[in-house]
């Protein structure tokens, strides 16, 4: 493997260990997370948040799910049911927290990032024109599944 596909297979993993951290430190809710995989096909989204990732790497981060979960995890952290205008700013604001704390993570590893602001997505959307797309699958308890996508540039 060349220095190059060396280092950047590095800067992914600690993308990876990063975001997880990330989820871990900012949603008070039991989870589990399963094992990454290689997205093969473009990415189909119904509702969700994206943050670009800026710096050293360059990609996206998306979180999708039902509005239910995101209302969910909205309510678990400010104690109130979120719904249509509040649910679209907080799935927004989660994006934000999980994607500033992932560039925060890794900036241990040597890997300077900055964030963009979030897109809400809204509608039956499909993604694609990225090198390569990881999902991670976070199940939080008696709330639902949110997918965790890494699209990298």
């Amino acid at each position: 493997m060349t220095t190059v596909a060396s280092e950047k297979s590095k800067s992914i993993t600690s993308l990876l260990n990063g975001t997880i951290t990330s989820i871990k430190g900012v949603v008070p809710i039991q989870h589990e997370i399963n094992k990454p995989q290689l997205l093969q096909q473009s990415l189909k989204i119904s509702f969700g948040v994206l943050i670009g990732i800026t710096g050293d790497i360059k990609g996206k981060i998306v979180l999708s799910g039902d509005t239910s979960v995101f209302g969910s995890i909205g309510q678990a952290m400010f104690g109130m049911p979120l719904e249509g205008e509040m649910l679209s700013s907080f799935s927004g604001e989660l994006g934000n927290m999980i994607a500033g704390q992932l560039s925060t993570n890794i900036v241990e590893n040597g890997i300077k990032t900055d964030i963009t602001a979030p897109t809400i997505i809204e509608g039956n959307t499909t993604l694609s024109g990225y090198e390569k797309a990881i999902h991670i699958k976070a199940l939080f308890e008696s709330v639902g599944e949110l997918g965790i996508y890494l699209l990298v540039d």
